[in-house]
């Protein structure tokens, strides 16, 4: 499932915050990426089953091997671990309300934590620093 009205999706900041403010908010990214993107996770293991919930972002500039990308945020979703096919995040899957609201307040945290440092895209190439509204 994806969760709508985040706020999250399109909010665009440098890597080593994003990362910083994940991490500070349980999501990790342990090889959750490539050079142009990232996968920040929060594993749930409950009675219903294994759950994971996922932030994705790209890179709209720089490499993120190097630690010096510009990241941009994409809708959240939560799915479902099957072993051994992997995580599957369709609308026929059955969430726990209680795991659905842990996610919602997490989701929460992590866009109150950025919001400080938001930046905002004036072109593709001139990127600059402006305090989030």
């Amino acid at each position: 499932m994806y969760f709508e009205n985040t706020n999250l999706e399109n909010l665009t900041a440098d890597q080593e915050l994003i990362e910083s403010i994940m991490k500070k908010n349980g999501l990790e990214c342990d090889g959750g990426w490539d050079y142009e993107r990232m996968t920040f996770d929060k594993r749930f293991d409950t009675r219903e089953g294994r759950y994971y919930l996922r932030v994705f972002a790209y890179a709209i500039s720089g490499d993120v091997g190097a630690h010096d990308a510009i990241l941009t945020l994409m809708k959240p979703a939560l799915g479902k671990y099957y072993y051994p096919h992997g995580v599957e995040y369709g609308d026929d899957e059955v969430y726990p309300a209680h795991l659905v609201k842990k996610c919602e307040e997490i989701l929460k945290k992590v866009k109150l934590d950025l919001d400080e440092f938001a930046i905002q895209t004036t072109n593709k190439n001139n990127i600059e620093p402006v305090k989030a509204r």
